[in-house]
């Protein structure tokens, strides 16, 4: 492990004060920056994340991915954790605390808007980061590649029947722009990018030139990461100032759901002996959230200003936190779990 990947929690710490004191200071360079966007995503951020997807994508075995029918498990669990819990628990936990427990410091007419929020985070779970906290428990590439790819096209039929649902809406106006985009930018792109590298470096050096590369280029994911928050955190650095309290309650039940989910989808994975390198990616894919494509819709839906579209950026703002200290939790435990069987070059000979 790196030195910065050993104290990385330290270094996202410090990121995180740099960019809400930048953003405070200087905030016309983020709203620069911010502004450098297409369909609601982020050209700098995307960049960013390119950096830090592209060394797992490097590793991905495409010849190996044959072999993952045989070990469905994680992709079940993916599956109805993301489809079947996260939207509905997400719901309820909205509806408790800014209809009951907050009620005495948020106003009535604002609850729903906040909830709207919650449900919109909740029936987008994430689709780029994964990778990243894939990468950082050493998940295995195919497969989370698999569980990531299953997701998007659930994603694409699922999103808006489900929030259509929950909000009590005829019509949600699923924004396909950003939808295709993102999935575009964060994996196709990346994918391709890894696959035409991987082919490369197996011509001319083998396995192990594929190894060799991706260590020397592994630094830029974490780098990649920190230089996220630091944008993430900047572009928000007057609302957190302006409004810790609100932002603070908004937190809450996003907290709860992040750590509600991963237990549930962790825990399933431990009783059904899914073995770690499988486990953590699965937990973690529905803990996080497709952020680019909530805030798109609740702008849609209610407005740049609302409260619907403040929810979805607390959540941008809480989920890096969060999903390192599950990713140090996950590591921890990996003990706990069944020898990882299945292996970036062995998967197809698993039964």
């Amino acid at each position: 492990m790196s030195f910065f990947e050993k104290y990385l929690s330290i270094w996202v710490g410090l990121c995180i004060v740099a960019g809400i004191v930048l953003g405070s200071v200087v905030p016309s360079i983020f709203k620069s920056l911010a502004a450098l966007e297409y369909a609601n995503v982020n050209l700098i951020v995307a960049v960013l994340i390119w950096a830090m997807v592209y060394p797992m994508m490097v590793a991905v075995d495409f010849a190996s991915l044959r072999g993952i029918h045989r070990r469905p498990k994680g992709l079940v669990i993916t599956v109805v954790v993301n489809w079947l819990i996260k939207p509905f628990t997400m719901a309820a936990l909205g509806v408790l605390f800014f209809r009951h427990v907050f009620s005495g410091f948020i106003p009535t007419e604002d609850a729903g808007q906040y909830i709207a929020g919650l449900i919109l985070l909740g029936a987008a779970p994430c689709t780029a980061m994964v990778f990243v906290w894939s990468q950082l428990t050493r998940g295995d590439p195919n497969y989370t590649l698999v569980q990531v790819s299953l997701n998007d096209v659930i994603m694409v039929f699922a999103f808006a029947p489900i929030v259509a649902l929950l909000l009590g809406v005829t019509e949600v106006d699923v924004p396909w722009e950003t939808l295709l985009l993102s999935v575009a930018l964060y994996v196709i792109i990346p994918l391709a990018a890894g696959a035409a590298t991987r082919f490369a470096l197996i011509k001319n050096g083998g396995e192990g030139g594929v190894e060799r590369f991706t260590s020397a280029v592994k630094p830029f994911s974490v780098i990649g990461l920190l230089a996220t928050v630091v944008l993430l955190f900047g572009f928000q650095g007057q609302i957190i100032t302006d409004r810790p309290l609100l932002i603070g309650l908004i937190a809450v039940p996003i907290l709860i759901q992040s750590y509600g989910i991963f237990v549930i989808a962790y825990g399933a994975a431990f009783v059904w002996k899914v073995p770690h390198n499988i486990a953590a990616p699965c937990a973690l894919i529905g803990t996080s959230n497709f952020f680019e494509l909530a805030v798109a819709v609740a702008i849609g839906l209610f407005g740049l200003n609302s409260g619907a579209a403040l929810v979805t950026v607390v959540g941008v703002l809480v989920e890096v936190p969060v999903m390192l200290s599950l990713v140090a939790f996950a590591n921890r435990t990996r003990s706990s779990f069944p020898e990882e069987e299945i292996t970036t070059s062995s998967i197809e000979r698993v039964e």
